[in-house]
């Protein structure tokens, strides 16, 4: 052990206890980190991954469609009248809403899908291996399943209603053209045209 001692945290050590302290607070750092990244992918509110995973992924599925030329799809969710609904019956109703529609959603999905709160009111979708015509129809039923189960808040049953729209994943697609293209498909559902 050398005979070199410095202060760590106002403590005389050695030269080979700073070392290992050091160690020890550089591992525990980089595990601090490892979770900070980790929660930083999921939403906090619903159990569902957040805008920063769903990139991922979509970058993941649009490179594997690109690549082996295989169909797939985004299917963007928007709750309307979540703004009203907060304003009727309190925040925590507009958070009940987003985990009950959250809920919803998982329950119709494919294990392959991969569904994330990407915004406020916003979900967003992928659907891999999977035609437009057959993504449509999925939007649909997603659509049907939110407007008939209403958000129970014991003392009242409030209806949901969702923006839906459907973006395919085109050839020579790259995740910010699939992106824009939602985020444009989804205004035009919005605003009836």
């Amino acid at each position: 052990m050398s005979r070199h001692t410095s202060d760590f945290a106002g403590t005389p050590v050695e030269t080979a206890e700073e070392t290992a302290l050091l160690r020890a607070a550089l591992a525990e750092a980089q595990q601090r980190i490892r979770d900070l990244e980790r929660n930083s992918e999921i939403d906090d509110l619903t159990p569902l991954p957040g805008a920063r995973r769903f990139r991922l992924e979509l970058e993941r599925v649009v490179g594997l469609s690109q690549r082996h030329g295989t169909p797939g799809a985004v299917v963007s969710v928007e709750l309307t009248g979540l703004a009203a609904l907060r304003e009727a019956h309190g925040h925590f109703a507009g958070d009940a809403a987003l985990v009950h529609v959250a809920r919803l959603l998982c329950g119709l999905i494919r294990t392959t899908d991969v569904l994330a709160r990407t915004a406020d009111c916003e979900f967003d979708l992928i659907l891999d291996h999977l035609d437009h015509n057959s993504a449509i129809d999925a939007a649909e039923r997603l659509e049907r399943c939110i407007e008939s189960n209403p958000l129970d808040l014991g003392h009242v049953r409030v209806p949901l209603t969702a923006a839906v729209a459907v973006t395919g994943i085109l050839p020579g697609d790259s995740a910010d053209d699939v992106t824009a293209r939602a985020r444009g498909n989804l205004e035009r559902v919005k605003s009836g045209s």
